[in-house]
């Protein structure tokens, strides 16, 4: 292997990046971008933009709605960034919080001709880096120069998109016995991935028969929920139902993969609980940060199933599309296992959006 960086490493970089407000090269047909993501946004970075040429501004078209803007290019609205207006400008329609304060943002004036692939591409960065999805963009000619003169990573369009959309290999790297109050003995099984992302924990109940369906559960992390004992949603009832249940059974395995918050991170999160303080509900909290109703990818829930040797499972959830997503993926799953606790006069209104708006089954 020679001392160039590979496209995965040099992924991991530019999420670094954009979460320190570093310019990431975007290049591809025939043109290229520094992108910024504007959460991370400093002024003096603002000034460095603009001194190359006009800047741009990109949101998905869940923001757009919000913004009351069409979004022409479908997934994204891509619009002019006027020249006297500045960060706190940005961060108003990036950021929700001051919706309700200040509604009214703009004028907005949306970009319509020319290909939106290199915006597009920053917004999915901006989300795989747990950012709110909006950046800021100025084009410039010889990206390769420009990334090799200024020491700022480089992407092409052509790496970007397959190596965003495949799951990244996940290696294990290690597995030890853990005795349990809920589920008695049991090992846990730490993943990690080759992209440098988040590692994903597999809690081995007992000594699953590999030739049997095994009791299994996929479980998002939730911080709040799991270990605050939050009230505001059913997550830490279900982990424990769900280890109990294993433990009575005498087997199980329980996935615990790091996708807070529907895979959009704790911090946009703790943004949704805000909107749902003014009245939004969780999904409708998720789209006026621009993200979709849910980001996770239960794709790792499979792979890391069959890692451990199983292809069939009696999946504990109230998720259909977690039966789908694992049938989709070459497991067998030969019974669907009800999991309906944790109802409390706080989260009734959330577990009812889950199952009107998700299709949970409750």
């Amino acid at each position: 292997m020679g001392l160039g960086l590979s496209i995965v490493e040099r992924l991991a970089r530019a999420r670094g990046d954009l979460r320190m407000g570093v310019p990431v090269v975007l290049a591809g047909e025939g043109g290229g971008v520094l992108a910024v993501a504007v959460e991370a946004l400093a002024p003096e970075r603002l000034a460095a933009l603009r001194a190359l040429g006009p800047v741009e501004l990109a949101v998905t078209a869940r923001r757009a709605e919000t913004l009351k803007t069409p979004p022409y290019d479908g997934d994204l609205l891509r619009a002019a960034v006027p020249g006297g207006v500045g960060v706190d400008w940005l961060t108003a329609l990036a950021d929700p919080a001051d919706d309700l304060r200040v509604p009214l943002k703009g004028p907005l004036r949306p970009i319509r001709d020319g290909s939106p692939a290199l915006h597009r591409a920053a917004l999915a960065l901006a989300k795989s880096a747990r950012l709110l999805p909006a950046a800021v963009l100025v084009r410039i000619d010889a990206p390769l120069a420009q990334a090799a003169s200024h020491g700022l990573t480089l992407l092409t369009l052509d790496e970007i998109a397959p190596e965003l959309a495949r799951l990244s290999p996940l290696d294990e790297v290690v597995a030890a016995r853990l005795p349990m109050a809920l589920a008695g003995q049991g090992r846990v099984h730490i993943f990690r991935p080759d992209d440098g992302g988040d590692e994903h924990y597999a809690i081995e109940v007992g000594s699953p028969d590999r030739a049997r369906p095994v009791l299994a559960r996929l479980h998002s992390a939730c911080f709040t929920g799991d270990v605050l004992g939050s009230l505001k949603c059913d997550c830490g009832p279900q982990l424990h139902a769900a280890l109990a249940q294993m433990g009575e059974e005498g087997a199980g395995v329980l996935l615990y993969l790091n996708q807070e918050g529907r895979g959009i991170g704790l911090a946009n999160k703790m943004r949704a609980y805000s909107l749902q303080d003014q009245g939004f509900d969780t999904v409708e909290a998720n789209h006026r940060l621009g993200f979709e109703d849910d980001e996770r990818d239960f794709r790792i829930g499979a792979e890391l199933l069959r890692r451990l040797g199983f292809t069939s499972v009696r999946l504990l959830t109230n998720n259909p599309r977690k039966v789908a997503m694992l049938e989709s993926c070459g497991l067998q799953v030969v019974e669907r296992v009800p999991l309906k606790v944790g109802r409390t006069a706080e989260n009734a209104a959330y577990l009812a959006v889950k199952a009107a708006k998700s299709g949970h089954l409750l």
